[in-house]
Order: C-alpha cells, then sequence, then structure tokens
C-alpha cells in the first residue's frame, strides 16, 4: 500500500513548475511513444499528483528511459507540457534521492 505524500507536487515543482492537471488520459502519449514506456507518462503523473511518491521512486529507471524528444507532448490534444513535466521529476530524483547538485 502507498503512502501519500501530499507535499510531493511541490516538491517535483522545485525545478518547474509540474502541471499534468489537464491530462485526460487519453493514451496518446504512450501510443506514439518511441520508446514503448506504457508507464510514462500518464501514470507516472497520476502518481505525482495524488502524492504517491514511493510509485514515482520505484519507477526511476522509466524516469530517466525517456529520449524528451516532444512525440508525446506534440501530440497531446490537452497540450499537456510532457517534457517539462518529466524533467521536474528527474530533477527532483537527482537531487533528493541521489544527492546530485548539492553544494
Amino acid at each position: 500500500m502507498s503512502k501519500v505524500n501530499p507535499d510531493f507536487v511541490e516538491k517535483i515543482s522545485g525545478f518547474t513548475e509540474f502541471n499534468a492537471y489537464a491530462c485526460i488520459n487519453c493514451g496518446s502519449c504512450t501510443a506514439l511513444c518511441p520508446m514503448g514506456i506504457d508507464l510514462l507518462p500518464r501514470r507516472m503523473f497520476r502518481h505525482v499528483m495524488l502524492g504517491f511518491e514511493d510509485k514515482v521512486l520505484e519507477n526511476t529507471e522509466e524516469v530517466f528511459s525517456c529520449l524528451l524528444c516532444k512525440m508525446c507532448e506534440e501530440n497531446c490534444p490537452k497540450e499537456v507540457p510532457i517534457v517539462e513535466n518529466i524533467k521536474s521529476i528527474r530533477w527532483y530524483i537527482n537531487r533528493d534521492i541521489f544527492k546530485l547538485g548539492r553544494g
């Protein structure tokens, strides 16, 4: 069972504002992913918005497997800033989990 961290979105938003609220979970992003990563971004964004920090961390490999090619973003009917959201998640993991970028 996942613990809910209600402040998780704010933690993720330290790099850039995390914004996936317009996502309608249509599946265009995952259908077009050249890496075939089903988890990103739909499920990962839901994990962030619901505060399931442990679920995000369980999928660190997938977060860093994204090519940031923007194919998903270019075809998103709701214009969700998918790549910026993925970058925010990566920034959080690098800073708070891997302890990178700290003086």
